[in-house]
This record gives C-alpha cells, structure tokens and sequence, in this order.
C-alpha cells in the first residue's frame, strides 16, 4: 500500500494539470456566446458534441490508465515483498541448521526441541556465549529461529539483591563456585562460608582482562563506577556498590596481574604451610583448620571487561595489568599507560601504597638491589619463598608488623634447615613504635625464641656486597654479614594521579586529603592506606591495615551510591607471632602515648589458632562488625593490682591516653572484644581507674 501511496503522490500533479486544461479548453469554445452560463461548458465535457469533446475522453483515458497502472505496481510490489519474506525465512533456517551441524556442543535441533532447551540451561557454556549480532528490522521470525535463541543470547538469571552491608567475612570467606556465570550474592557466601572457591588457574588472568591476544580486548570507554586500584578496598567498595545499586557495572583497573586478593596471609599463614606447591596453589590452612584461597573470589565472579557494557544485570569487572598514568577530573575520565582512554561517574581511588627503601640500598648499586625484597605483592612472597630455600642467610631490616612477622615465620623454618634469620631495627625492642617499652621486651624474648637473631638499636650506614655477600655496615661499628636482606621499613602511599587530578596530599600523615564521607571532591572517593581521612572521634588520621581497608572500601563503595555516611566506625587490626602470641588494636596505638596495662594469666585458650578454632573464623577480622557492645557485662572476679610480675604478659589489655581520654586500646591474647573496645573509644570519657574498665573485657576468667 505504501508503493500504491507513491505512485498516486507521482500521479496526482499529472491528473491535476490535464484537468485545468481541459476546463481552459471548455472556456475558449463557450466564450463567443456571452449568454451561455459559466457552467454550460461543464456539461458540454459530457454531452457536447463539439468544442471539447476529444479532450475530455483523452482526460478519462489518461485517469484510467493511471489506475490501472498503479493497481499493477502494487501487485507486483506485494508480490515481491512476499516473496523476499520467505527467502528472508528460509536462509535464517538454513543457517541455524548450518550452526547445528558444525557446533555439535550446541544442542541447537528441532528433534525434540523441549529437551534440548532443558540442556542448554543445565550445560551452559561461558567461553562460547556472546552477545547477540545487531540484525536489521524484519517481520518475526518461525520457531526454528526461537529454537536458536537460548544459546546465542542467554543471560544469566537476575540475582536476587544481596544484604545492604556486607561484613568482613563476605569479603574473606568465599561462596561456592557457581554453576552459571551471574555473580554470587553476599547471600550466598554467608550461607556456605566453608565452601571453597575452585583452585586459582593461570588461565584466570585472561578472565580479568589479560589475554593473549590483546589487541582483541575492548576496554570499556565509559562505567558508571571506575575503581582504580585492585587491593582489599576496591573489591570492598565493589560488592558494597552491587549491594546497594544490585544492576550497578563496576570497572576495578589494577597495575598487578592478579585478581584482588588478601594480603595478610603473605606474610602470615602461607608460610607455616606444608603444601611444597603453596607458591603456585596460594591456598593455605588458617589457624582454625580450614583450607582456601588468598582470592576473595573465583575468577566466575567477575565478568569481562568486553561484556561490561552489554551486561543486562550489571557485575565487577577487573582490568588486569593496566595503570592509571593520568586523571582528568574536571573531564570525568583517566588515560591508561596505553593512552587508552576511560570515562567515569564516579570514581574511587585505592591505589594503595608501595614499600619503602633504604636510601642506603638504594644508593649502593644493582648488585645490592638485586639481593634485596621489598615485600608487598604475590610476586614477592613467591620470590622470598624461592631465595630462603637456596640461601644460608636472610637479614629482616625492620621491627614492625611485617617485619616481625616475616622474622618469625622464617625463624619457624629454620628449625627444618640450616637458615640463619636475622632481624634488625633502630628501636630497643620489637615493636618499639606501638608497644610499650615493656612489653615490647618481652615480644623481643619471644622472637628469639622463634629461632630469630635479633640485634636492636641498629642503624644502617651503608650495603655493600663482597665475595657475592651482602655486608651491612652499623654506625656504631657493627658489621652484618648475608645472604639477602628483606627491607620492612613501611609504606609510602601512592598518590602519583595527585598531580593531574589536582588532589591535596596531608603534610603530615601522607594520603589524598579527603573528608569524613572520605571524598576528594563531588565524585571522587579515596579509600584504604592511600586516603587520610578525618575521624569524627580522633582527628585526621591514615590507617594501613586489612580491616581498615575493608571498613573504608565499603564505606566509600555506600557513599557513592548516595549515602553519605561519615566515617565513625572504628576498623581494628591485628598481629601473629606465629600460632601462640597475636594481639588485635584499635584507635591510635603509639608507644610515645601515656599507656596503662592491665594483665592476667594466659590459659591454653588464650592464643590465635585457640581463638579462630572456637569462632570458626580464618582472619580474625571476620568476627567483628559494626556493632558496639551497649551493655557489656563486667568479670566479678577481682582485678589483680596495677603492678604486674615482668614475665606475666600471657594476655591483658593495654590503654592508650591522650588529654586523660582513651584513644587506642591493645588487646593481648585476648579475642573476639572489639566491640567493647569500639564502645569504649567512642564514648571519649575520662576514667578514674582503668582496672574497672578492665573488667569489661573480662580477661580474668579462667
């Protein structure tokens, strides 16, 4: 009909023009006669005989021939249409058809159709699925095309919504490997948190966004959410971000070949491991018993980044082995260091930091480097792994977490073989930056016992490396002869995009300077060691531990979904010398601060594999939420006097005070309190005896 339409539009002037002349021609005959009425000539084109007459039967003819014209155009066109229709519907069968018979795993058959269906929802394949081709419009298409359509547009099913706050142990504790590629819920991990994801494959990289073909990978040139930095923080802020927005598309861009993982165990469990391939596997037993990964996640639960954009329910995507060199914020977009270019709503910043060098090693020549581990990464534990088992001689530069941590851990192994594990640092014990003097001491005792050769108040003046031995040169004289040296002597936050983005870096403490709700500026969020933010109890402050991490991820990852809450929550973290000794602190724990130590005598209960056996949990941090104890019932056994016996250390607690207020609070072999500790600092009083605090946390239960 639309072709008829046309053909009448061509026509129509054609039939008004012959109509005019013909009225012209009518007007030219009748006007001789001035009697004869304007509308004579009119009837004359019919009955007339002459003066007109000829013209008015070529008129008819013309109209005539016109119709009869257009009605056979539109036949034909009609026909036509037909006709390419069923071609259009048989070369759609015969492709499908096609399909069928060279991708025999794709049960694409029209004998019988219903049970084929049901295979292709059971089997699903994710490496062959893919988006549906973009076709031109067309009238609807037979069943046999219908038939096709499970496998070559199947999306997964919609997940149902996950809790609106995640905990820690939906961060640690894996779900179940999943049947089809839709993204676990947080749901899901909380009801099986002894299931372990499938073993970490190499292959998981490409998954992330490696490949080996790269020239093939599409990165996403817009996303809603863009986080950069793959560490704990970001994939906190990602499944805090699914929670609240269950259709979000999150892209998490990181430097490191990896997908995010916790990096606790590195220096931790993975070393007390019995497994000779842990370096490949990375799965290690926690002090409770149970065996998984150091990934959060399984490679199924993300998607690619190629489908980011397609994706009907959203996901977490994770671009591996990209840096972010650049940040245009008034643009709302960054450049990779592949010039590729990145557009963004909102933006998270969780870069992290890197380790800190001696300048000393730094200045003395490659020789020196590389026989030096800064450690930080899986390479690097990979690598230290390797060296300690073909050496004779390791040297721990550094008295503070890492750095007792890796010296007892090490100290362990050397037990099994002739490894001499030396631990150095400027300050008189172990520790000496957060714990008091005392019991700083007595960890030192305790390290020694571990197998470690600990030498205090040292201070390097220079490497140099001599008959392929490093010598570490003291300024007070004292030369160190070894094999490697391990530099734990902090972290320097990375805060390299401060410059093109226009971002404040703090003076003091280091960080992007961001606010409560820990923003930079409207859509740029700063989580994890790289943000100093501003505690609403305690002041501006910078936090580089694993549940401060995960505490500020998801509150970052709340925020930028609409929120804004501020930071109040107080994130805790914690220490292992090895199975028997560990402490867990919250606030700030500074040795220069006035500190009161209440203690009592460990029982057998009171060690870190004793505590995560009765809770269950790996990382102690699971345990804890943001639930504050209301209202703590205290010990009514009488607290011990002030004074303690030098030796007795087993547990207690330890109050950290500024201006007579509690700031910080050390736990000691004592576990799962924190929220009395929390309670505590958030309250901001002053206390006239710390003893009856004490009691709170009743430490002197048998």
């Amino acid at each position: 009909m639309l072709k008829c339409r046309n053909v009448w539009k061509k026509l129509a002037p054609l039939a008004r023009a012959s109509s005019t002349v013909c009225r012209q021609n009518v007007r030219r005959a009748g006007l001789p006669n001035g009697r004869i009425p304007a509308r004579v000539p009119v009837a004359h084109m019919s009955t007339g005989p002459t003066g007109g007459g000829g013209e008015n039967h070529l008129y008819v003819l013309l109209v005539g021939a016109a119709c009869l014209g257009g009605g056979i155009y539109a036949y034909q066109t009609i026909k036509g249409d037909q006709q390419r229709y069923q071609d259009r519907i048989n070369e759609i069968s015969s492709r499908s058809q096609k399909a069928a018979t060279e991708e025999p795993t794709t049960p694409i058959q029209s004998e019988p159709p219903a049970v084929k269906a049901s295979k292709t929802e059971a089997v699903p394949e994710p490496e062959t699925q893919a988006a549906p081709s973009p076709e031109e419009p067309s009238p609807p298409v037979p069943d046999v095309e219908l038939a096709a359509a499970p496998s070559e547009t199947a999306e997964p099913p919609p997940e149902p919504s996950p809790p609106s706050e995640p905990s820690p142990a939906e961060l640690t504790e894996p779900p179940p490997a999943p049947v089809v590629e839709s993204e676990p819920t947080a749901a899901a991990a909380a009801e099986s948190p002894s299931a372990e994801p499938p073993e970490p494959q190499p292959e998981v990289v490409a998954v992330s966004g490696v490949d080996s073909t790269p020239a093939s990978l599409k990165v996403p040139s817009h996303t809603p959410y863009l986080l950069i930095g793959g560490g704990t923080a970001s994939f906190a802020a990602a499944r805090s971000i699914r929670a609240r927005d269950p259709g979000a598309k999150v892209l998490i861009v990181t430097d490191e070949p990896d997908l995010p993982y916790m990096r606790p165990p590195l220096s931790k469990e993975l070393w007390f491991s019995d497994d000779p391939s842990v370096t490949e596997t990375l799965r290690f037993k926690q002090w409770n018993g149970k065996e998984r990964s150091i990934y959060f996640q399984p490679a199924s639960f993300y998607i690619n980044p190629e489908e980011l954009d397609s994706a009907e329910n959203g996901g977490v995507a994770v671009l591996t082995g990209k840096k972010v060199v650049q940040m245009d914020v008034r643009g709302n977009k960054v450049k990779l260091d592949d010039e590729t270019e990145i557009s963004y709503d909102k933006c998270l910043i969780a870069t992290g930091g890197v380790p800190r060098n001696l300048q000393v090693i730094e200045r003395a020549g490659e020789e020196v480097t590389q026989k030096t581990t800064l450690f930080r990464k899986i390479d690097d534990f990979k690598s230290l792994d390797k060296v300690t088992r073909n050496i004779k001689s390791i040297t721990i530069i550094g008295g503070g977490f890492l750095g007792s941590e890796l010296a007892c851990a090490l100290g362990r192994r050397s037990h099994e073989s002739d490894l001499e594990v030396i631990q150095m640092y400027p300050e008189k014990g172990n520790m000496g930056k957060v714990l008091p003097e005392y019991l700083s001491n007595w960890t030192t005792e305790k390290v020694k016992r571990e197998g470690v050769k600990v030498i205090t108040e040292a201070l390097v003046k220079s490497v140099t490396c001599k008959d392929d031995k490093l010598e570490i040169q003291l300024k007070d004289g004292r030369l160190v002869k070894t094999d490697h040296i391990v530099a734990a002597v902090g972290l320097e936050p990375n805060v390299d995009l401060a410059k093109s983005a226009g971002l404040e870096v703090d003076s003091d403490f280091g960080g992007y300077r961001v606010n409560a709700e820990l923003q930079a500026r409207s859509n740029i969020w700063v989580a994890g060691d790289a943000a100093c933010f501003y505690d609403i109890r305690l002041g501006r402050r910078r936090v580089e531990h694993h549940d401060h991490a995960v505490v500020s991820g998801r509150l970052a990852g709340e925020n930028m979904t609409g929120a804004n809450k501020p930071y109040w929550h107080q994130s805790m973290f914690w220490s292992d010398l090895g199975p028997d000794v560990g402490y867990e602190a919250i606030g700030i724990v500074d040795s220069s601060l006035p500190t009161v130590g209440v203690f009592a005598k460990a029982t057998a209960k009171d060690t870190p594999k004793a505590a995560t056996e009765q809770s269950g949990t790996g990382i102690r941090s699971e345990s804890e939420t943001e639930d504050t104890a209301t209202s703590p019932v205290a010990s009514s056994t009488p607290a011990p006097a002030m004074e303690q016996h030098k030796d007795d250390y087993g547990k207690g607690v330890i109050f950290y005070l500024r201006d007579k207020v509690v700031v910080g609070i050390i736990l000691w072999n004592v576990f799962n309190r924190m929220p009395i500790a929390r309670k505590i600092i958030k309250d901001g009083e002053e206390h006239a005896d710390l003893n009856e605090v004490a009691k709170l946390f009743n430490i002197h239960e048998d």
